[in-house]
Parts: C-alpha cells; sequence; structure tokens
C-alpha cells in the first residue's frame, strides 16, 4: 500500500508557516514514517516542471501557505489544486490575506513608485522598475507580474480545509496532518483545529462591563496581569477572533491582534471591531467620543491587520 503523498508551498508570506510546520517536533518522524512528502521548495530540492509532471490528482494533501500576490503566486495554486486530492489553506496568509493584504491599501504603481524610487536609501535615478518580460542579448528575461490586489487563496481555487493562525500553533499543524495520516477529514470547507466561538471564551482575564474614556496601546499603561485588556481601553480582538490557540498573547498581557480570523457568526472582523469600541465608549458627549476615537491609532491596520483581503472592504478603491 502505497504511503500518502503531501506537498507544501509558501506563497507571499513571512515564512513563519513554514517553521510552524517544524514544531510538531518529533510527530515529524511519524509524518515521514507514514507519508511521502513531494513538494517542499523551502525544504528540499524539486523544480516546478516536476510538480507538472504528477499526475492529476495524486498529491493526497496539499497545505499553501501564503495570500495571492502575483502570478507565480496563483500558477502555483492552480497547479497545485489541479494534482492535490485535499487543498488546505494554511495559516492566516492563506486563509485571511494576513500583512500582506494590507497592501491593498495601495496600487502596484504607487508600491514600486515607493520601493524603487522614494525609499531614502535607494539610488536610482532614471526610476527604473521590475519588468514582467526584459529583452536581453541571451533571450528574455521573465518576472512573475505584481497584482493590484492581493487575494485569498479561496479566492484564486477551491479550498477544501481551513487552518488559521499567524502562524498555526502546533496542535492545529498536528490536527490538519493527523487526519490527513488517517484519511479522517471533516467535513469540506470546515475549520481545522480551532474553535467555533470567540478567543474571550478560552481567555483566563476577569471581564466585567467595559465602558472606557479613551484606548491604550500596551506600552502606555501599566497592565492589570487579570483583568481584561479591553477592560483596560487596550484594543483587544479577541472579542471579534476565533479561539483556538490558548489565549497565547493575552495571557502574556499583549492584546489579541485577530489572526485567527473572525469566529463564526461574524462575516467582517473589522467592522464587528468598529462596533464593539463604538458601544463601549463611556460618553455620549459628541466632542468627547471623537477625542476617544482620536486615540485609536491606524483604524483600519487595527481592524483588518489580517482579513483585510477577505472582508467586505477587499481593498481600496480602484481608480
Amino acid at each position: 500500500m502505497s504511503k500518502p503523498k503531501i506537498a507544501l508551498y509558501w506563497a507571499a508570506s513571512c515564512g513563519g508557516c513554514e517553521i510552524a510546520v517544524l514544531d510538531i517536533g518529533e510527530k515529524l518522524l511519524t509524518v515521514a514514517e507514514n507519508a511521502e512528502i513531494v513538494f517542499w521548495p523551502v525544504a528540499m530540492d524539486i523544480k516546478y516542471k516536476d510538480v507538472n509532471a504528477m499526475p492529476d490528482g495524486s498529491i493526497d494533501i496539499c497545505l499553501f501557505n501564503g495570500a495571492i500576490r502575483t502570478s507565480e503566486n496563483e500558477h502555483m495554486a492552480k497547479v497545485l489544486r489541479k494534482k492535490s486530492k485535499v487543498m488546505v489553506a494554511y495559516g492566516s496568509c492563506a486563509c485571511e490575506g494576513c500583512i500582506p493584504g494590507l497592501a491593498n491599501q495601495s496600487y502596484r504603481d504607487e508600491i514600486f513608485a515607493y520601493a524603487y524610487e522614494k525609499v531614502p536609501t535607494v539610488d536610482n535615478p532614471e526610476g527604473t522598475k521590475p519588468q514582467t518580460v526584459t529583452e536581453v542579448q541571451e533571450g528574455q528575461l521573465v518576472l512573475p507580474a505584481f497584482y493590484d490586489t492581493v487575494k485569498t487563496l479561496g479566492q484564486v481555487v477551491e479550498v477544501d480545509y481551513f487552518v488559521p493562525g499567524c502562524p498555526p500553533v502546533e496542535e492545529q499543524t498536528w490536527a490538519v496532518l493527523e487526519k490527513a495520516l488517517g484519511a479522517d477529514l471533516p467535513p469540506p470547507g470546515s475549520v481545522v483545529g480551532a474553535g467555533t466561538t470567540a478567543l474571550c471564551e478560552e481567555c483566563p482575564r476577569e471581564r466585567k462591563e467595559k465602558k472606557v474614556k479613551r484606548f491604550y496601546r500596551p506600552h502606555e499603561i501599566v497592565v492589570d496581569p487579570d483583568q481584561c485588556l479591553l477592560d483596560q481601553g487596550i484594543i483587544c480582538c479577541g472579542v471579534v477572533t476565533r479561539a483556538g490557540c490558548g489565549a497565547q498573547c493575552p495571557s502574556v498581557n499583549m492584546p489579541c491582534r485577530g489572526c485567527y480570523g473572525p469566529p463564526e457568526g461574524i462575516i467582517d472582523q473589522g467592522a464587528k471591531l468598529v462596533a464593539v469600541l463604538g458601544s463601549i465608549i463611556d460618553s455620549t458627549d459628541p466632542d468627547e467620543i471623537a477625542k476617544a476615537c482620536e486615540t485609536v491609532l491606524d483604524p483600519l491596520g487595527t481592524g483588518y491587520r489580517f482579513g483585510l483581503a477577505s472582508s467586505i472592504l477587499r481593498r481600496s478603491m480602484m481608480r
């Protein structure tokens, strides 16, 4: 009997999900014993042509991390979808767009102009920018097209399972691999290894009625280690974020940033956070409310740090 075949791929992301796979520790030996890793560019020498040569459906499960930023990312997503029986969006970038998705506030031309002309350390007097095709004496040099809009994996191909987190914790990674090895997969479309309720349900901090006069960043006040962070005026996204990580950030006096995405019942994580913050401002005076709102620095980055690309907004309006 042949072993299950596993593929792992890294698109537009920081690489943390690749490291997260290693967090399962000695369980990697179980994976190596019971499965065959056929594609993992960060860890083994294999070329795209080798994947193209694989029979369709020959890969049992693919853990695809990273958002879709370029034509190369999209091409590989479609190739691996075709070659894989099960496609898993692994980590926040693949599930929601994550930090790369914040680039949807700008356009490709704006990003290129800043990166290749305006950055103080750049010496580029001719304003040269990357081109998809460049003619040289030896022939053509080809680069992937850089898209205006960052997409999630699910906006490009059909995704069978979602494993949220930036990065996913060990238990989640092992949950999806264990199910793959045992052919005991949940219904398609399921979130694997995470809860259905808000993170607040697994946070040990004491919650009271939330009423604040202003909002703080963690370094601006002395944090009470036992009291709910949002009760103290620190913007914690746990109230609009899926449980499953064990409240790791709040446990060390850092607010939840929202990397697990919204729990069931919340369509737009950022919009829901705005509603929550508005409801806890302890004033009915318009001027006081306006001053409290001014203490929310970078509202879009706070509410949509991980989910702009998957939100109702999706991106800033295209010209």
